[in-house]
């Protein structure tokens, strides 16, 4: 590999044009010979044994010339990158120049990382909110407690709103059952909202055992197949059951948590819920720091830089939506989303992503910043007692070269923090108005383990005596 020229470009581009040997070029032909003959009939010759001369006298010369370019060319360019130091940001455009049995050359046009011209970043100015807990945030803070202790008990007497009925339902049109309109033992609380709207009020009063037809109209922007049908269900009530709320005393504080009296209960998710808001607080004083100084520095993001972190953003969410069983293209298609749609919409979040993170780098050169190995060691014996790995472990999975470069991105931004006040937001000269707030880029993390987060109580179903 010999890289014949370099030319910089606008917008953070260069051109790099490269040639591969004829030596090079080939043993990658013949590699692409032998990976091929298999699969090519030659009269004469059993398959897989017909030699290359008389493979390239048939079909041509330049029979495995695309397949030996495709071989060879990805790593004749990532050392030419290597040895040009440069810091692509984004997929090249690669075009193949000429071939033939002196080898083969190729341009290839890189977007390279981008100049950054640094404003202010240290002393900035930025509000930070009280933190305040009441009374009504701490009942707050009980409710799901309240709702995890809910159950449900069976009652003979009619179905009121707030109730939970067992009921066995069919839909009709025109006297006709229709697709998806029938269910039996189905679990409905009624005030829930949960069916079409009037279905669950013409429940109310109706007693375990009864049946009667309710007469409904779909909304208009109902299913196409049934927007704005008149339909009848005929349902007929299995069960009736009340929830039995449990009373909030020193003995169910015993019961939900590991105190004894209720008002220690309270006063421990006071000072947890404290803490949180004092997080928060922090967190977007940091951000509002974080963003003046991404405001202050002067840099010319390349599209092709933000269409390649747009990409990643898009690959990463359908692994995520995949892992839970769901295919991407039918969850796009429940959103009514397009991949094109969705991709348009990370590029804003993409382009914010790039600002914080090349106004973080050029901050951490501005200042020199530099990742002892001790450092470094200690950084790797956290991340293994995080997430119960061995050092050597971590090691494999994480390199070198991005664990330093998110050490040197958080010193960055602390170096931010720790300089900054807390005071007034600044207003903007033109009109006298607070700037709007962004929200900063989360931070990145160097493993794709996520950390487990205790799942909320909010919205479980209480749970149901016999």
């Amino acid at each position: 590999m010999n890289v014949k020229s370099v030319e910089k470009q606008e917008k953070s581009k260069v051109e790099l044009v490269i040639e591969v040997s004829g030596e090079e070029f080939e043993a990658a032909i013949d590699k692409v010979y032998k990976k091929q003959r298999g699969k090519i009939a030659v009269p004469g010759f059993r398959k897989g044994h017909a030699p290359r001369k008389i493979i390239e006298g048939m079909y041509g010369s330049g029979v495995f010339y695309e397949d030996a370019i495709n071989e060879i060319y990805p790593e004749a360019y990532s050392q030419a990158v290597k040895q040009e130091n440069l810091d692509v940001v984004a997929w090249p455009e690669v075009e193949i120049l000429d071939a033939g049995k002196d080898g083969f050359s190729f341009k290839a046009v890189v977007t390279v990382r981008p100049e950054v011209k640094l404003g202010e970043y240290k002393g900035l100015t930025a509000p930070k909110a009280e933190v305040t807990v009441t009374d009504e945030d701490i009942d707050n803070e009980l409710k799901p407690y309240i709702q995890r202790d809910t159950s449900l008990v069976t009652v003979e007497r009619e179905a009121q709103l707030g109730d939970t009925v067992v009921l066995d339902f069919e839909g009709f049109d025109n006297g006709v059952p229709f697709a998806g309109g029938k269910a039996e033992g189905h679990s409905l609380e009624l005030g829930s909202g949960s069916f079409v709207p009037g279905f669950e009020d013409q429940l109310v009063g109706m007693k375990a055992g009864e049946e009667k037809d309710i007469d409904i109209t779909f909304p208009e922007d109902y299913h196409a197949d049934l927007a704005g049908k008149p339909v009848v269900f005929h349902v007929k009530i299995n069960e009736v059951k009340e929830k039995k709320v449990p009373t909030v005393d020193d003995e169910f504080a015993k019961d939900v948590s590991e105190f004894q009296t209720l008002a220690e209960f309270k006063a421990d998710l006071g000072k947890k819920l404290t803490e949180r808001r004092e997080k928060q607080a922090q967190d977007d004083y940091e951000n509002a720091l974080l963003e003046q100084a991404v405001e202050n520095m002067e840099v010319e993001v390349p599209e092709a830089m933000v269409d390649y972190r747009a990409d990643q953003m898009m690959d990463d969410y359908a692994r995520r939506i995949t892992s839970q069983g769901i295919p991407f293209d039918n969850y796009l298609q429940m959103m009514g989303m397009t991949k094109e749609a969705m991709r348009e919409q990370a590029k804003e979040g993409a382009l914010h992503q790039i600002k914080v993170e090349l106004a973080l780098a050029a901050i951490a050169d501005a200042e020199n910043i530099e990742i002892s190995d001790e450092e470094k060691e200690a950084e790797y014996n956290r991340l293994a007692e995080q997430y119960g790995m061995k050092a050597e472990q971590v090691k494999s999975a994480v390199a070198e070269s991005d664990l330093v470069s998110e050490l040197r991105t958080k010193k960055a931004a602390e170096v931010v923090y720790n300089s900054g006040k807390v005071g007034e937001a600044k207003k903007d000269e033109a009109e006298g108005e607070e700037k709007p707030k962004k929200k900063a880029a989360p931070r990145k993390r160097t493993t794709k383990k996520a950390e487990a987060e205790e799942p909320k109580a909010e919205g479980e179903e209480p749970k149901t005596e016999e």
